[in-house]
């Protein structure tokens, strides 16, 4: 029974709804990045390399052999390098915005856990009001 009990507090406190919504919105934020890649960054890079489609780029080993009608008899040897830069670039913006969004979340927990310290400033009046206070106590006192 203990497992079922530690597994409703798990979900009751909000964890599994948290990681739910962070899946959701990471797949539509992995869509997004692979859009600007392939739709923006990609060819702009093309410019430089001149070639149009980085998915295409591969070095060949052996030439697809064809016979006379041009069907495929035994398919090309090749390394396709260029999903792998696409992917690459893909991985290392996703990288860099997870970077930038857990450097901003632990920046404001900071601020939260600097506001939360208790250590509260007494106004200027106030300090005035008790020193004179304790003048007077020591006044009637003597």
């Amino acid at each position: 029974m203990t497992f079922f009990k530690e597994f409703k507090e798990f979900a009751i406190k909000g964890n599994v709804f948290d990681m739910a919504v962070g899946i959701i919105i990471g797949s539509a934020f992995t869509k997004v990045v692979n859009s600007v890649v392939s739709d923006f960054i990609m060819p702009v890079l093309s410019i430089f390399i001149g070639n149009t489609n980085f998915k295409e780029l591969a070095y060949v080993f052996k030439e697809a052999e064809l016979d006379e009608k041009g069907n495929v008899i035994n398919a090309a040897i090749t390394i396709n390098y260029g999903n792998l830069i696409q992917t690459t670039i893909d991985f290392l913006i996703i990288a860099f915005c997870i970077y930038l969004v857990v450097r901003m979340f632990n920046k404001l927990r900071k601020k939260s856990e600097n506001e939360q310290d208790g250590s509260v400033v007494t106004p200027k009046n106030i300090e005035l009001l008790s020193e004179i206070r304790d003048l007077l106590k020591e006044r009637n006192q003597s």
